[in-house]
C-alpha cells in the first residue's frame, strides 16, 4: 500500500482499489511508450527505401538516437521536476506531448524533419518512466514491489508488441506513416482519464506543506497517514545540509551516503538500454540480413517483446522473495547467454527461443533495476533517482542504434551485433555487486548488534 498507509496493512497481501487504478492508467502510458520508441524499429526497413530520402543504416541509426537524446534530456528534466512541481501533473503533460510529436512524424518529407520531430516526442517520452515509476511505486506496498515494477514495465514490451503486430498488418498496406497517426491514440484514449481520475502523490503534497489536499487524497481512497507524518513540516526547495534528508534530491542522490549506488544503478542502466534500444531498433534488419523474409524479420521483434512480458512477470514473483541482487545478476547472464545464441546458425526455432530469453534478460534486468533503485532511496527523492537512472541510461540507449548502424554499414557479418549486444550483460552482472546497503539497512543492523531487530533481507533488497 502507500508509503503513509498504516503500517498494520503491510502484511495485507490484497491490492486496494487505489493501486490498481494507479497502476492501470500509469501501466496505458507505459505502454503508450512502448509503442512509440519500438515503431521505429518497425519502419526502418522502410524509411532505408522511401523515395527521396537516400537514408543509409548509418543515417538511420543516427535518426534513431534523436529520440533517445530528447528522452535523455526529459527523464532528467522532468524526474527532477516530478518532485517539485507533481507527479501526476508531468505524467498527464508528458503524455499529452509524445502523442501530438509521435503524430507529426507522419508529416515528415524529410529525414531531417522526422528526426526533429523525433527529438521532440523524445522529450515527453523519456519523462514517463521516471514519473510513471515513481507514482506507481508510491502507492504499493513495498513487499510486493517487483511484481508491481514488472507489471507496470510489461506494458513497454506490451507496447512493441503491439508495434511489431500493427506493422506487419498496417505496413503493406498503408505506409509507415499510418504507424506514427496510430500514436495519437493516447491522447484520444488515455488522456481524458488521467485527468479525471488519477491521484497526486501524498508524498508530494505533504512535501510541499499541503496537507490539507494530502488528507483528502488519504481520505479518498482510505489512507491512513501517520500521525508523525501529518506534522511533518513542509521542506524547503533546494534545502541543503550534511544529512541526505535536509539536501535536494539530486545532491543526496551523489551524497557519501548514496553515491557508490547511485554511480552502479547508474552504469547498469545505461547498458541495459543499450540492449533494449539495440534490439529493438536493429533486430527486424540484421535478421532480414542473415536471409530471413521481412515478416519473419519482424516476427523476431514480436517474440523478443513477448518474451519480455511473460518472463519478467513470472520471475518477479521469485525476486521479491529472493531479493533483487540475485535476480539482476541472472538476468544479466541469460541475456548475454541469449544474445550469443543468436550469432550461431541455429534452427529457426532455437533462435525464436533465444530471441525470447534476450528480451527476458534485458527488459526483464530494467525492470528490476528500477524497482530496486524505487526501494533504495528514499520515497522523497525517488522520482528524482528513476529520473537520473533512466536519463544516464539513455546514454547506452543513444549509443546502440549508431553504433550497430556503423556495424551494419561496414558490411561486417551480422554475428557482430550480436557480440556488441552480449558484453554489455556481462558486466552488468558485476556491476550488481558492488551495490551497497542502504543507510537505513546499515543502522538496522548496528541497531540489531545491539539487540534491536532487522527486516527480512527481502525487504532489504
Amino acid at each position: 500500500m502507500h508509503e503513509n498507509s498504516h503500517r498494520g496493512s503491510r502484511g495485507n497481501t490484497t491490492w486496494p482499489p487505489v493501486t490498481l487504478l494507479v497502476l492501470a492508467i500509469c501501466g496505458i502510458t507505459v505502454i503508450s511508450d512502448g509503442y512509440d520508441v519500438v515503431i521505429y524499429g518497425a519502419v526502418i526497413p522502410s524509411l532505408l527505401h522511401e523515395p527521396g530520402w537516400g537514408l543509409t543504416p548509418a543515417g538511420a541509426g543516427l535518426i534513431g538516437s534523436f529520440a533517445l537524446v530528447g528522452m535523455l534530456v526529459g527523464a532528467t528534466t522532468v524526474g527532477t521536476l516530478t518532485d517539485r512541481l507533481g507527479r501526476r501533473k508531468m505524467l498527464i503533460c508528458c503524455l499529452a506531448w509524445f502523442s501530438v510529436m509521435t503524430g507529426l512524424c507522419a508529416t515528415a518529407t524529410s529525414p531531417e524533419v522526422f528526426g526533429l520531430f523525433r527529438f521532440l516526442a523524445g522529450l515527453g517520452l523519456g519523462g514517463v518512466l521516471p514519473t510513471a515509476s515513481a507514482l506507481s511505486g508510491e502507492y504499493s506496498n513495498p513487499k510486493s514491489r517487483n511484481l508491481v515494477f514488472a507489471i507496470l514495465f510489461s506494458g513497454f514490451p506490451v507496447g512493441g508488441i503491439i508495434a511489431a503486430l500493427t506493422g506487419i498488418f498496417v505496413i503493406p498496406r498503408f505506409g509507415w506513416q499510418a504507424m506514427f497517426l496510430l500514436g495519437l491514440l493516447p491522447l484520444l484514449l488515455v488522456l481524458p482519464l488521467a485527468i479525471k481520475l488519477l491521484p497526486e502523490s501524498i508524498t508530494f503534497l505533504q512535501a510541499q506543506g499541503r496537507h490539507t489536499e494530502a488528507e483528502k487524497t488519504a481520505d479518498r481512497w482510505n489512507i491512513t497517514l501517520d500521525d508523525d507524518r501529518k506534522a511533518a513540516p513542509a521542506s524547503e526547495p533546494g534545502q541543503l545540509g550534511t544529512d541526505p534528508d535536509s539536501m535536494s534530491p539530486v545532491r543526496a542522490l551523489f551524497s557519501r551516503s548514496y553515491v557508490v549506488a547511485t554511480v552502479c544503478f547508474l552504469l547498469m542502466t545505461c547498458l541495459c538500454l543499450f540492449m533494449i534500444y539495440g534490439f529493438n531498433t536493429w533486430l527486424p534488419e540484421i535478421m532480414r540480413r542473415a536471409g530471413y523474409s521481412a515478416g519473419s524479420s519482424l516476427g523476431f521483434l514480436l517474440v523478443f517483446n513477448l518474451g519480455a512480458v511473460v518472463g519478467t512477470l513470472v520471475i518477479s514473483l521469485a525476486a521479491d522473495r529472493l531479493g533483487s541482487k540475485p535476480i539482476i545478476t541472472t538476468t544479466f547472464l541469460v541475456s548475454s547467454v541469449a544474445v550469443l545464441l543468436l550469432s550461431l546458425r541455429l534452427p529457426t526455432t532455437v533462435l525464436y527461443a533465444a530471441v525470447a530469453l534476450g528480451g527476458v534478460g534485458a527488459m526483464g534486468t530494467q525492470t528490476f533495476v528500477l524497482a530496486y533503485v524505487s526501494k533504495h532511496y528514499p520515497v522523497r527523492m525517488g522520482a528524482t533517482a528513476l529520473g537520473w537512472t533512466l536519463g544516464f541510461g539513455r546514454l547506452g540507449s543513444m549509443l546502440a542504434p549508431p553504433l550497430l548502424g556503423l556495424i551494419i554499414g561496414a558490411g561486417l557479418a551480422f554475428q557482430w551485433n550480436f557480440y556488441a549486444l552480449a558484453v554489455p550483460g556481462i558486466i552488468g552482472a558485476l556491476l550488481i555487486g558492488l551495490v551497497p546497503r542502504t543507510p537505513e539497512a546499515n543502522a538496522r543492523a548496528g541497531h540489531a548488534g545491539e539487540g534491536g531487530t532487522v527486516r527480512p533481507l527481502a525487504e532489504q533488497t
